[in-house]
């Protein structure tokens, strides 16, 4: 037996992809050219694709399963089923030349004299590869078995390993793919375990796994071994991290979410018992399982891990991978890393947008839970407890059923290939189901909880992933709209067009459209969704006596250091993401402009909210600011600002000061930031004024002396200067922005602060419903104009008629 049939890791590498596989020739790269940077990868061995095959020579077996190969009816579930079977017992039933079994075991036990142990505990991977693909990964397809002690052990998990190239989804997933069954090898790789059923691991992607967006890290995990995060047994806690901060030095982590990690999997304690699952302690589980540290330094990683198969690739190549914190030492590993295959192929010109079309929809919303992709679809339920369903009752899974189960793993891959959408009561957005999603281009709504209890088999129902992070469960057959778009035949436009975003949850996937900037970033829409709590039943609940509030108020606060740094850290997270998403280009994020009555909804607000009898012309923006009841609350607007542009990095943030009565009000305001840390000018932090009463305009050389610019709200300025309210069905057919005294007093605006030298934009919704009111705004020479994401293209081209028509006419 010569030496072709088994490496030490580090050294094999990117080269020897064919007879290693990808996962090994990726453990051996980083080990020899990573490691010395101080990235940390657990050794091992590697047993070749070589062996693999010699393995089947000694055993009379390349035949033989060729035939059980050739005779599996793929259209058929069950033939796939009974096909892998057999083939994979071929397998298992062979056995190892003697040599081969005595190098093996050799190199095992050499890996565990290094480290100081008689039969030190690995991981045995197995490691695909395509002879005339080098870079199909066939991630997940094959076993893996954890927490391996001794040369028998080691030798029947190295067999069961060959065996598993026939999984009934590694057969059906190269049949789908178009990839020859016998040009595929497999490697093994045998690694130091570690120990992180004491710690924590996971997976972390270079990109966001759902929009392809470039610039962050996003980070999953949970505690004990790793494989509940990759099956979507537990909910796992998510962070994410800005790429372009923390290469400057800022600790820049954008989002910190906690999952549910009620179970754990750890060693077992039997010698037939490798691994076992028990219940995660209630004390560490309202804890994230990373600490701020190890999420920076993890995300390091994973940004020195890209750069450099970026480099060696001569193209971006984002990574999909594997960490572990070993709980005796608490350090971290990274432990596999593989190419990310699905957004790094896209081409961010094309962008298919899905809506739902029908008007009630939220009448008809059932179930929800995280969405996966972005795409909409409809179908029959069919429930599937097992993969015995059809055994069971005699049922077959048809094409354009919806797949609804508690949780998928890789077995489940035949079945779900076929469904028009999938939905699952556990799992997060890398677990399994999500990632064969995406992989498939099938909408998933993954973590809904009850699934398969609130939807019945047969309903007619209609998944959306279109919305947002959250994915909805529509009752019936929704009508929605599919519409393709290619970014590369819009004209380009002079006049730059930013965005209103109200959702920090969507603000990565309209990172691609051709926007330069956010116009408007509303902090209403993060308290209400993301934060739900009033601010100031933060700071005082345990005055009220109220038992129920302080509960759920503690219940939802969990994982903070307390009230304050909860409503500051995740306004700060909101505001992040959608600054990192068209960073360095500018941000305006508008304080919250909520009315009395909208505030008396968030959680704890009827005890601090009046009752007036016309909130829209109420106490709103800047007169809560500095008035002695509400100021406290603003103070922690102005600090999670502050946390945005100092801690986290983003220094693209504007803030913008909403329904500013008159010029006093706008320096009490400011008197107010400045005391809670937010200077007009100091580390370049511009201030814009919200232009939506009639006294901004009328009182505009005034104002500008102490802004930087002006963003014209159309929607308030419009009923305020026609004395009408907008939410008035019986005065609706009056409300219009194109009125000709709503114009007159926009293009005086403009000129106003042209003469000082401010910036002037509009934020309103006319831009948006209007293309010709875009070009009203236009040839009256504004600055910028922001509208809603929906809007954008229209928008692009309304401009780009008005600019050539301009051109023309000079």
């Amino acid at each position: 037996m010569n030496n072709t049939i088994i490496f030490p890791l580090n050294g094999v590498g990117i080269k020897d992809i064919e007879n290693v596989g990808g996962k090994n020739a990726s453990l051996g790269e980083m080990l020899q050219n990573l490691s010395p940077l101080g990235v940390d990868i657990p050794e091992g061995l590697v047993i070749t694709v070589d062996a693999y095959r010699k393995f089947l020579h000694f055993n009379g077996l390349e035949r033989r399963v060729m035939d059980v190969i050739n005779s599996v009816d793929f259209n058929s579930i069950e033939s796939l089923r009974r096909g892998g079977q057999q083939a994979r017992l071929l397998l298992q039933n062979g056995r190892f030349p003697k040599d081969m079994s005595e190098h093996i075991i050799d190199a095992y036990v050499d890996l565990s004299q290094k480290y100081n142990q008689y039969y030190t505990d690995v991981a045995v991977r197995s490691s695909a590869t395509a002879e005339d693909l080098p870079d199909a990964s066939f991630a997940g397809q094959q076993e893996t078995f954890l927490n391996v002690h001794g040369p028998a052990n080691l030798m029947d998990s190295v067999r069961n390993c060959f065996a598993s190239l026939f999984t009934d989804r590694a057969i059906s997933y190269r049949q789908t793919f178009g990839y020859d069954h016998f040009n595929v090898g497999l490697s093994i790789c045998v690694q130091k375990m570690v120990r992180s059923d004491m710690g924590s691991s996971g997976v972390a992607f270079s990109l966001d796994p759902e929009s392809g967006f470039k610039e962050v890290v996003v980070i999953n995990g949970s505690y004990g071994l790793g494989e509940l995060v990759v099956q979507g047994a537990v909910s796992p806690d998510e962070f994410i991290v800005f790429k372009q901060a923390l290469r400057k030095g800022f600790a820049s982590i954008i989002e910190k979410k906690l999952g549910v990690k009620d179970k754990m999997m750890i060693y077992g304690d039997r010698t037939d018992e490798r691994v076992k699952i028990i219940s995660t302690e209630k004390g560490i589980q309202n804890r994230f399982c990373l600490s701020d540290e190890q999420v920076i330094k993890l995300s390091e990683w994973v940004m020195l891990i890209e750069e450099y198969y970026t480099k060696s690739k001569g193209h971006w190549t984002p990574m999909d991978i594997e960490w572990a914190i070993d709980g005796l030492s608490n350090r971290l590993f990274i432990v596999q890393a593989r190419p990310e295959t699905i957004h790094s192929r896209k081409n961010i010109n094309n962008i298919t947008e899905y809506r739902i079309a029908n008007k009630h929809k939220d009448a008809k919303i059932i179930l929800e839970g995280i969405a996966v992709g972005d795409k909409i679809a409809s179908g029959r339920v069919n429930i599937f407890y097992s993969l015995d369903k059809r055994v069971i009752e005699g049922k077959e899974f048809n094409t354009g059923d919806i797949l609804v189960t508690d949780m998928t793993d890789p077995d489940w891959e035949p079945i779900m290939k076929e469904a028009s959408a999938i939905v699952t009561n556990r799992g997060g957005r890398t677990c399994h189901a999500a990632i064969i999603a995406r992989e498939l281009g099938v909408p998933a709504i993954v973590g809904c909880g009850n699934a398969t209890d609130i939807l019945q088999e047969g309903q007619d129902i209609t998944v959306s992933c279109a919305e947002g992070e959250k994915g909805f469960v529509y009752n019936g057959k929704i009508d929605f709209i599919k519409k393709d778009y290619n970014l590369s035949d819009l004209p380009a436009v002079k006049i730059p067009v930013l965005l209103n975003v109200a959702s920090p949850s969507r603000c990565f996937q309209f990172s691609h459209l051709p926007a330069k900037g956010v116009g408007l970033a509303r902090e209403e829409f993060i308290m209400s969704n993301y934060i739900q709590i009033h601010p100031l039943a933060l700071l005082h609940h345990k005055k009220l006596n109220d038992e129920v509030l302080t509960k759920e108020i503690e219940k939802r606060i969990a994982g903070y250091v307390d009230e304050e740094d909860y409503f500051v850290k995740k306004l700060s997270f909101g505001i992040a993401k959608i600054a990192s998403s068209f960073y360095p280009n500018k941000v305006i994020v508008r304080f919250s402009d909520f009315k009395s009555n909208e505030y008396f909804n968030l959680l704890g607000g009827s005890y601090f909210e009046p009752h007036e009898e016309n909130p829209m012309i109420g106490w709103r923006g800047a007169s809560r600011y500095y008035s002695d009841s509400y100021k406290p609350a603003f103070g922690l607007e102005c600090k999670a600002v502050k946390n945005v542009r100092e801690v986290l990095g983003l220094d693209n943030v504007t803030v913008m000061i909403p329904f500013c009565r008159t010029v006093e009000e706008l320096l009490k305001v400011q008197d107010v930031m400045k005391e809670f840390g937010l200077k007009r000018k100091e580390n370049n932090l511009e201030v814009y004024l919200m232009a939506e009463i009639p006294s901004n305009i009328l009182l505009a050389d005034e104002f500008a002396k102490y802004i930087d610019g002006f963003s014209i709200g159309s929607n308030d300025l419009t009923q305020l200067a026609l004395g009408l309210d907008r939410d008035s069905a019986l005065v609706a057919h009056l409300y219009d922005e194109r009125n000709d005294a709503v114009k007159k007093l926009i293009s005086d605006l403009i000129k106003t602060a042209k003469k000082n030298n401010v910036k002037v934009g509009i934020c309103g919704q006319g831009p948006s419903d209007f293309p010709d009111f875009a070009q009203f705004l236009v040839q009256e020479g504004i600055d910028s104009i922001s509208v809603t994401p929906d809007s954008i293209l229209k928008t692009i081209k309304a401009i780009s008629q008005i600019e050539n028509e301009q051109m023309i006419r000079v």
